[in-house]
């Protein structure tokens, strides 16, 4: 004992003072019109974590341009020097096949809370950085009570921002417009590489590197009890949201999670209303349908939401209380009602302001886990054994299958998801008594989106975001609930078959290594040596529109190009003002984005100058003399608008104009049937499924590739008023003196996962 005390000291005295938070980025935080910068937050945490032995500070990835992610792992000093045996008691309380009911019942009292805090995802809500960087100062110097009680029942894992890039973005671009009108305005670029605000829907597909960070490296070593995530949403909207969330939830969401999160997110309102923050919000606003935005809620773990209103980035500003929103889903701004009890009364709202919701909020998320410790990690485990308990039927992924890239890429989602998948000499198995299985089923099966209304028989209500997420339709995988009368039908495929996703990334590797690649008309067969019939292919010159006004769909598009391996150049308006766009380019790419921001973009006043217009009268102009002289031009989705006002091709969608009450398609699969006579058809089925978020469909003609059926259109998700597209045309071939136009009614790369209509688009992309 007297050597444990005297290690103690001898420790303590090591250690210096922690820094405060105003030394270190010399100005107070949360002080108008200050950013930090994401090495100097890292610096920090580093610097406490030499100061203080109730913080581990440790890089746990890199993000999309190399930045380290860094997570602070707080707790009692004790339990940080035993993290080891806290790991395993998770593990063993993750799997509750490999620990029984009595072995579990001591890891009830020994075992902590794990709660992981994932910070500004989104970059422009900026707040939470800042909460990270004070609210671990305060954890780990102040003797509150409740802080202790935190301390000792909980291993808090706080990651101070899991998008640092963006954090660097934001901060520079708010630096580069202090001063000027444009202060407090988003940045012209993506603030993550890829996917901006989609980076926190890809936490099924995990196709960037910061998901794979935070799933492998945090939530599924740790486990975590509950992931609490930190936003912002509107100026206007009430000044702090929390769950329980609106229906639907997922129906495989096991209803013990379900109920923690109702607990945990309610108990948070009242310490806030306690402590006297205003507009608080719950039950409104935010469903609970998509996997892809939360991955813990699958994994036995709750997922806390919580938004808060945002300023312009550092900048106040002034609410009036009459301009608070009186239509937010769930609640009035300026109306008190049994979800939002004290409306805030309005007027100057700061970073500051922004900062003191999340710190309290903060504390009281830990401090629920840590007063409901025990019956929270008897929860936790109870999830596990309903999961591993049931009998139901498993999934069957038969071996014979058209696209053996897409396949195997859908095993590693499920893979990656912790999934156990077995096999077979004739298939893949997923059994239903293991404890991820509900994860599996949710993204295996069909989704069937519950028609919900505003009142009976009144428009329906919009979900906060799309509404189906099933893998076999977005990958072209045959799954079965049976393990008997598999698929064998599937034809011999040559070595670079064009059933086969991966032999895109195979002819760009042999392009990239200087060889020559050859296609089959008819098949759509790829080689390296020319065949009878054979035609060569050359590498496509591709130009892909970048508008000023960030589109995420171009953001997952370059990521598509640079995971196959197509080598593309971005092109901007002024691009287009240039008269040898068929001399540099073969094909070009408009991305799903309205027409209005491909014709005026940023308004002028709105933006820096060089940030401001579309493409001009003369760049119209040029991109018709590039498809006339030979070129292609592809437009996707929303683009596809403009490419009917301004190129003078077919006429406008069937569901221009109708309003929601009459077709609504909030992002669902949708069933088509092909052409195959056509090129763009090469290596596709005759039917299939593709993505439909409010897209365009058009009267079909000859120009028709893809046609929606006469009625069953709907595979997957929600769809209301299928005979305003039924026999409609999804995907047009428009010729323009010698060139192409080709118009898609889907987004067929839609974030990443549309491995099956990802052929449709390279089969356009080499059309020329």
């Amino acid at each position: 004992m007297r050597a444990a005390l005297l290690l103690l000291a001898t420790t303590l005295a090591a250690l210096g003072a922690p820094p405060t938070p105003e030394s270190w980025f010399g100005h107070k935080i949360g002080a108008d019109r200050e950013l930090l910068d994401w090495a100097k937050v890292v610096s920090y945490f580093e610097a406490l974590g030499r100061n203080s032995d109730k913080i581990r500070v440790s890089e746990f990835g890199r993000s999309a341009e190399g930045r380290p992610m860094i997570v602070a792992m707080i707790s009692a000093p004790e339990t940080l020097r035993d993290l080891d045996r806290y790991r395993e008691i998770q593990r063993r309380l993750a799997d509750p096949r490999i620990t029984t009911p009595e072995q579990a019942e001591p890891l009830f009292a020994q075992g902590k809370n794990v709660v992981l805090i994932t910070c500004s995802i989104h970059a422009t809500e900026v707040a939470s950085t800042h909460t990270a960087v004070e609210f671990a100062y305060r954890l780990i110097t102040e003797q509150k009570p409740r802080f202790q009680s935190i301390l000792a029942n909980d291993i808090v894992l706080l990651a101070p921002s899991i998008n640092p890039d963006g954090v660097d973005i934001v901060t520079q671009w708010y630096r580069r417009t202090l001063g000027t009108p444009f202060e407090g305005t988003s940045p012209p670029e993506l603030y993550q590489k890829y996917i901006g605000h989609d980076n926190n829907r890809d936490w099924y597909i995990m196709t960037q590197p910061e998901t794979r960070a935070v799933v492998g490296e945090l939530q599924n070593k740790w486990h975590p009890q509950i992931v609490y995530d930190v936003h912002q949403q509107e100026a206007t909207a009430s000044r702090l949201f929390l769950p329980p969330w609106l229906d639907p939830i997922e129906p495989n969401v096991d209803p013990i999670v379900a109920q923690g999160m109702n607990m945990i997110g309610t108990s948070m309102a009242s310490d806030l209303t306690s402590a006297g923050f205003k507009g608080i919000s719950i039950h409104s606003t935010y469903d609970f349908w998509s996997p892809s935005r939360a991955y813990q809620a699958f994994h036995a773990g709750l997922r806390i939401l919580s938004e808060s209103a945002s300023a312009k980035l550092a900048t106040p500003i002034d609410v009036p209380f009459e301009k608070l929103d009186r239509q937010t889903l769930g609640y009035d701004a300026q109306q008190s009602s049994w979800n939002f009890l004290e409306p805030w009364p309005g007027g100057h709202w700061t970073l500051r302001n922004i900062i003191d919701y999340q710190e309290a909020a903060f504390e009281s998320c830990l401090y629920q886990a840590a007063i409901h410790r025990e019956e929270m990690l008897r929860a936790f485990y109870q999830v596990g054994r309903n999961a591993v308990n049931r009998t139901e039927p498993g999934f069957y992924i038969p071996m014979n299958q058209r696209d053996p890239g897409a396949t195997r890429r859908m095993l590693e989602t499920l893979n990656m998801g912790q999934v156990e998948v077995t096999s077979s000499p004739d298939a893949y198995a997923i059994a239903m008594n293991q404890p991820y299985s509900n994860y599996a089923k949710a993204l295996l099966e069909r989704q069937q989106y519950p028609d919900i209304r505003e009142y009976p028989g009144g428009p329906p209500r919009r979900p906060y975001d799309v509404t189906a997420h099933t893998l076999p339709l977005l990958f072209g995988v045959s799954v079965q609930r049976s393990p008997v009368a598999f698929l064998l039908d599937r034809p011999v495929l040559a070595a670079l078959s064009a059933f086969n996703t991966d032999s895109w990334v195979a002819i760009n590797k042999i392009w990239s290594a200087g060889g020559r690649v050859w296609r089959n008309p008819e098949s759509g067969d790829f080689a390296e040596r020319a065949g009878q019939n054979d035609v060569e292919i050359t590498r496509p010159r591709i130009a892909l529109y970048r508008s000023w006004k960030p589109s995420i769909d171009e953001g997952w598009t370059r990521w598509l190009f640079e995971e196959f391996g197509f080598v593309y150049q971005r092109v901007t308006n002024q691009d287009f003002d240039k008269p040898d766009l068929h001399a540099r380019f073969d094909v070009m790419v408009f991305p799903d984005q309205p027409a209005a921001d491909l014709d005026t973009g940023y308004k002028k006043g709105t933006m820096p100058g060089a940030y401001t217009g579309g493409i001009s009268e003369a760049g119209v102009r040029e991109i018709r003399r590039f498809v006339e002289s030979g070129g292609t031009a592809i437009f996707l989705n929303r683009s596809t608008d403009y490419a009917l006002r301004h190129l003078g091709v077919g006429s406008a969608s069937v569901t221009d104009n109708i309003p929601n009450t009459e077709f609504y398609s909030p992002g669902s699969l949708l069933n088509v049937e092909l052409d195959l006579r056509h090129p763009l058809t090469r290596g596709l089925p005759k039917y299939l499924t593709i993505w439909s978020e409010q897209s365009p469909a058009w009267e079909a003609t000859a120009n028709s590739v893809a046609r929606y059926p006469e009625n069953e259109i709907l595979a997957s998700g929600w769809l209301l008023g299928e005979n305003v597209i039924a026999r409609k045309s999804a995907l047009l071939d428009i010729m323009l003196g010698k060139g192409h136009i080709i118009l898609f009614g889907m987004r067929p790369q839609y974030r990443g996962q549309s491995y099956l209509t990802f052929k449709l688009f390279f089969n356009a992309v080499l059309y020329h």
